[in-house]
């Protein structure tokens, strides 16, 4: 499939409150990794089959707690051009994420937000 959906991350300001009730709720398998940058955890869902994600922080204080879909790209640049080029606004513009890879975020012409992925290894 092309350009399949890869991650799924929730956006919250109380990780540890989403933490218990998703682990309980599904039974999913969570693993806090050191942020990049240093600022704290970032908790990987491993769901077993399907597509996992992540929980964090919400970067920007006043945003409400949501889930942000991850969809898996060759060239996170030459697709961020593009979807601006289709009339998308760029949120956050193309970044390294540590040595697992490169996003963008995007809200598209409809005005919902989706993040585009590359990972520097096969499969990530």
């Amino acid at each position: 499939m092309a350009n399949p959906f890869v991650h799924i991350e929730l956006q919250t300001g109380d990780v540890a409150t989403a933490k218990e009730f998703y682990s309980k709720l599904f039974d999913w398998k969570l693993e806090d990794i050191p942020m990049p940058d240093g600022g704290g955890n970032y908790t990987m869902i491993n769901v077993g089959e399907g597509t996992g994600g992540g929980m964090m922080t919400a970067p920007s204080p006043g945003v409400p707690p949501h889930w942000l879909a991850y969809i898996g790209v060759d060239d996170v640049a030459a697709s961020t051009a593009k979807a601006k080029s289709l009339g998308a606004k760029v949120v956050q513009d193309v970044m390294e994420v540590g040595n697992h890879g490169w996003m963008s975020i995007i809200v598209d012409p409809t005005g919902a937000k989706f993040a585009l992925w590359k990972g520097k290894t096969e499969g990530g």
